[in-house]
């Protein structure tokens, strides 16, 4: 018959965790990753960690930004981007929402997406990837045309990286001091209204393209 072991003294905390294998204890990790992801920490290569989603106009200034936890897909986050997007107009009317054009890399390549910027009448500017352009290929006629895409204009998307690299020059953003994510939030506010504020000396809010 077995019997648990005798629980030495001052170990009463641990004794009453269950064990790796238990199922309950796999919810109580589950929990405490939820709880983690709605702070906007997740696991990613590098560990704990923090995504910053940007749009940036053509001077490298940031528009709309939305926080997600490390492991999140950048796709998911171009729908909130956009709902944000607010760009004063020159004079009177209501401020602009919709961009002529949206620049992304391959990870924002996907139908779910594309047919969002159709509905809204943005010109996407996203390259297709190699498995995808292979699985349209595969299919034949029934595959689809493959999406319009301008190499030229594209070139125009570093843009979006000077505005990341002009963020996290900002060290409280680069290593996330803020425990909370609201409080990092409002840190990466900072750090974007101080990048419009010397902007500002150069050009005119209305200006963004």
């Amino acid at each position: 018959m077995w019997r648990d072991p005798p629980v030495p003294q001052g170990a009463l905390p641990n004794h009453n965790d269950p064990p790796p294998d238990r199922t309950d204890g796999d919810v109580g990790d589950r929990r405490s990753r939820r709880r983690a992801d709605r702070e906007g920490i997740g696991r990613s290569r590098g560990g704990l960690s923090t995504k910053i989603h940007l749009l940036a106009d053509a001077r490298a200034r940031p528009l709309a930004r939305v926080t997600t936890a490390g492991q999140r897909g950048d796709a998911l986050a171009a729908g909130p981007l956009l709902d944000r997007l607010k760009v004063r107009r020159p004079g009177r009317g209501r401020p602009r929402t919709r961009p002529g054009r949206l620049l992304g890399d391959k990870a924002y390549s996907n139908r779910a997406l594309r047919a969002q910027l159709r509905r809204r009448r943005v010109r996407a500017v996203i390259p297709e990837p190699a498995d995808q352009q292979a699985n349209r290929r595969r299919r034949g006629s029934t595959g689809g045309r493959p999406p319009v895409f301008d190499a030229q204009v594209y070139k125009q998307r570093n843009s979006t990286e000077r505005c990341v690299n002009k963020i996290k020059a900002y060290r409280a953003v680069a290593m996330r001091t803020d425990k909370r994510l609201y409080v990092f939030e409002g840190t990466i506010d900072v750090a974007s209204m101080r990048i419009w504020t010397r902007d500002l000396t150069r050009h005119h809010p209305s200006d963004t393209l």
